[in-house]
């Protein structure tokens, strides 16, 4: 529980100078548009990088077995089983 308060804490103050920083820099440093491109490239790249992952997820991931290979008695037949066996566990 105290390294939980520590770890917080640390993230707290990092992320409030991390704001401190972003504001001088775009507000009162010589890269005011250094720090705009570096900013847009990081938000476009982690946008696209999100699709990317998405893309290579699909692209890799078999595709689902159709419906009519599911055998649906069995299925039907092993959720009666459970709840039974659940409403004997209550009795």
């Amino acid at each position: 529980m105290d390294n939980d308060r520590v770890l917080g804490s640390l993230i707290l103050v990092g992320s409030l100078a991390g704001i401190a920083a972003y504001f001088w820099l775009l507000f009162l440093s010589p890269w005011v548009w250094l720090t705009i491109q570096v900013s847009a490239l990081a938000a476009v790249g982690m946008m696209l990088l999100i699709i990317a992952w998405i893309g290579y997820t699909l692209a890799t991931t078999p595709p689902p077995m159709p419906l009519e290979d599911f055998d649906f008695e069995t299925e039907l037949e092993e959720e009666e089983t459970e709840e039974e066996e659940v409403e004997e566990e209550k009795d």
